[in-house]
């Protein structure tokens, strides 16, 4: 029995030192030489298999656009997912001062981004956008020009006051005299324009891109002339704390980019 115990192990020997060696090697194969995993560390921030998954808070303007600028960047840039959050600018901001995850946040004005700037890297402006009346596609207040939203029987709807396009649409009302009075006050200015798609109101103020992205079946658009009208800045900046901050910032400059600017136009925005 010893004898024939000895010759076993004997035999076993070379397939278990065969088997230590390509252990060996399938160690080394999947790290480089100071252990980081093989193809080099993640991203910056990033979870593991070499991806980001950047936050983006948007203002609700930029909800279609934003959707189509998805597609052209993460094409350009497989390691990095978008993930968009969309609502009223003040609503985001407070969400930035609540400590909410955030990478990136992109506002419909200036000055909701100045009240986060000790948050926030320094911005970049990168697109502007200009606004517009809209009402049911048969008008049944019969407006065709801002004066006519004075009608006290006119159905009107607003953005409230601290939304940027609430804001924009009392600045234009004030200049030119006009005592509108609205029936209904909206957290963002995409539920103005779903209360004037819905036949809830006659008439309402949006962003020519909201109009656009609605489409003529669904909303009458009465331009507002340039003298009167305002102008809509949107600036996007990286979050201070965000754990992706390197990610965050080239998506910031990204959207700076002709590729970008192209998509941005293609739905009606300015340029900066």
């Amino acid at each position: 029995m010893p004898l024939l115990h000895s010759r076993t192990l004997t035999r076993a020997l070379p397939a278990v030192l065969a088997a230590a060696l390509l252990a060996a090697c399938g160690s080394d194969d999947a790290s480089d030489g100071d252990g980081a995993p093989a193809g080099g560390a993640s991203p910056s921030g990033g979870s593991g298999g070499g991806s980001v998954e950047l936050t983006v808070l948007a203002a609700a303007s930029l909800t279609d656009v934003f959707e189509d600028a998805k597609e052209v960047y993460e094409d350009a840039n497989p390691q990095v997912s978008l993930r968009f959050s969309f609502a009223g600018s003040q609503e985001l901001a407070a969400q930035v001062q609540e400590g909410a995850p955030a990478d990136v946040l992109v506002t419909a004005d200036t000055t909701t981004m100045e009240g986060v700037a000790d948050l926030t890297d320094d911005p970049a402006v990168i697109a502007r956008n200009a606004l517009t009346l809209v009402t049911p596609p048969d008008d049944p207040g019969g407006v065709d020009e801002l004066a006519d939203l004075a009608d006290e029987d006119l159905r009107l709807v607003l953005a409230a006051p601290e939304v940027p396009a609430g804001r924009y649409g009392r600045e234009i009302l004030d200049r030119l005299g006009i005592d509108a009075q609205p029936d209904s006050e909206e957290p963002n200015v995409r539920a103005v324009l779903g209360k004037v798609e819905l036949g809830e109101a006659d008439a309402g103020l949006v962003y020519v891109t909201d109009a656009t992205a609605a489409g003529a079946d669904a909303v009458r658009a009465v331009p507002i002339p340039e003298e009167d009208n305002v102008l809509a800045a949107y600036p996007a900046a990286a979050v201070t704390d965000s754990e992706n901050a390197d990610a965050a910032q080239d998506f910031v400059d990204w959207l700076l980019t002709d590729e970008a600017q192209e998509v941005l136009a293609g739905a009606g925005f300015l340029a900066p």
